[in-house]
């Protein structure tokens, strides 16, 4: 009797990490694999390709219609539309709430989530590490099982981490090494961590846990870098000073590395910690990484080589490129008073505005939608439809209309509220927003009044909260602006 292959859906699967592990999960497994562009993908035997934006609850619903088990291998560290205004902590919290909203919907009984060694003392975490836990507590908040695997740096030929440490040996001819640099950590070669994922899949003995991994040896960011350039063949000097503060090294580094601030900047912060793997928190066949630090190298360095290679055989690319989206994506995150909820901020949302902006601003609203309007104007300047919610921790307003808008059929524009679980804290986030101002002038303008408005909502919420003692009375009512 054949046996039923499980379905597992990945989300992540044309990231460096997921492009390996699906290669690996093809082999035992159907895998539904989940990019923003799948359509541009080719179904094989084995993988189907999904379309699906993680920032969209119904799309990553779709995402993972069928599945049995979900790999989280998702990190928002690089702008995701033209403008892009919020922390990449509070849009990792958006893309891992959907996701775990989506698990409970579809009946998924495993999250597999790829993460970073915790240290012991989480008091000072560094904002990469801090919101790799955020993370982790939010896809396990609507009851589906959560594997955490937890890694250090992975040394592959793309990613993060390793790049950077490979461009700074090869492009400086000497290393001056701040303190931090003696710092222990635990490097894991890609393969085992493809290995780890692997076999956590349905492991009921795992399920609900975070497990460490790591390679053979755990070492200082010194010794990688002396054993790094001793594989590329280079003698480089290194002169350790104690001068150099994290600030200024994450500079320093992207400036050698060429790597782009949003990835460099979390990382070097968070260097600042031993990542060190927690016997306590390891398993046998999962967490004991075979392949050594210095072959790990050797094979992403020949990797990396071969990929360039490659390229020059086969020239550019001659797909087209996709003609540019002038969108916004801009996240908030806020504190409600006991008692309110994400729903409540979005139902009074207009009153809050429309007072706050007297007499420049008015609104008109049914049941449904609202109209947000100047005085001397018939036609609206946004046009808001709210959805009919689930749930009164996330409310969301369709953008439908308005003179601030670009509103074609299709359009995605919205405005949620969603309440972090178990928290008071909630994200008011505008995605796909398309203004209808041209672009330099919006920039300069109602995109930073939109900043203003959200920072004196913070204000007015916290003024609300340490001059009442009881539940806001309805007339109290305030909710974040649109893009207004």
């Amino acid at each position: 009797m054949t046996q039923t292959r499980k379905r597992l859906a990945l989300a992540g699967a044309t990231g460096y990490i997921g492009h390996n592990l699906l290669n690996e999960l093809k082999k035992k497994y159907d895998v539904i694999a989940l990019s923003r562009n799948g359509d541009d993908k080719d179904d094989e035997d084995h993988v189907e390709w999904r379309s699906c934006d993680l920032f969209s609850l119904n799309d990553t619903i779709d995402g993972l219609q069928g599945a049995d088990i979900a790999i989280y291998l998702v990190h928002s560290m690089m702008p995701s539309a033209k403008l892009t205004q919020g922390s990449f902590e509070d849009m990792d919290l958006i893309l891992a709430d959907n996701y775990a909203r989506a698990a409970k919907e579809n009946g998924i009984q495993q999250i597999i989530y790829l993460s970073g060694i915790i240290p012991e003392e989480t008091e000072d975490l560094s904002r990469h590490l801090k919101s790799r836990l955020e993370v982790e507590r939010v896809l396990g908040a609507y009851g589906t099982p959560v594997t955490t695997i937890r890694a250090a740096l992975i040394v592959g030929p793309k990613g993060s981490s390793f790049p950077i440490l490979s461009k700074l040996v090869k492009r400086l001819p000497v290393m001056l090494l701040p303190e931090w640099t003696r710092n222990q950590t635990h490097p894991v070669a890609l393969p085992d961590v493809i290995h780890a994922l692997g076999a956590s899949v349905g492991r009921e003995d795992l399920k609900d846990r975070a497990i460490d991994i790591g390679g053979p040896e755990s070492m200082t960011y010194k010794e990688m870098i002396l054993k790094t350039a001793e594989v590329m063949g280079k003698n480089q000097p290194t002169f350790d000073i104690p001068l150099m503060t994290v600030k200024l090294s994450r500079l320093w580094v992207t400036l050698v590395s060429g790597e782009p601030k949003e990835t460099v900047y979390p990382l070097v912060e968070s260097m600042v910690h031993e990542m060190v793997a927690d016997p306590d928190k390891m398993v046998d066949g999962i967490s004991d990484g075979k392949v050594t630090f210095e072959e790990s190298v050797r094979m992403a360095l020949k990797e990396e080589q071969k990929e360039k290679d490659q390229k020059k055989q086969s020239g550019h690319s001659s797909k087209k490129e996709k003609d540019e989206v002038l969108d916004v994506r801009s996240v908030q995150r806020v504190r409600l008073p006991e008692g309110r909820d994400a729903n409540w901020a979005a139902d009074n949302y207009v009153s809050w505005l429309s007072s706050f902006a007297k007499p420049f601003l008015t609104s008109v609203a049914n049941e449904t939608v609202v109209k947000i309007q100047v005085p001397f104007l018939d036609a609206p300047l946004l046009e808001l439809t709210k959805e009919p919610f689930q749930d009164a921790e996330q409310a969301t307003y369709r953008i439908t209309g308005g003179m601030f808008a670009q509103v074609q059929e299709g359009s995605k524009g919205r405005i949620e509220f969603r309440q972090i679980p178990g928290s008071q804290e909630c994200l008011i986030a505008i995605h796909e927003y398309v203004p209808a101002l041209p672009w330099i002038i919006y920039k300069s303008t109602q995109a930073n009044i939109h900043l203003l408005v959200m920072y004196l909502f913070k204000l007015h919420l916290l003024r609300l909260m340490q001059t009442t003692e009881h539940a806001p009375d309805e007339s109290d009512m305030i909710v974040p602006e649109t893009n207004a």
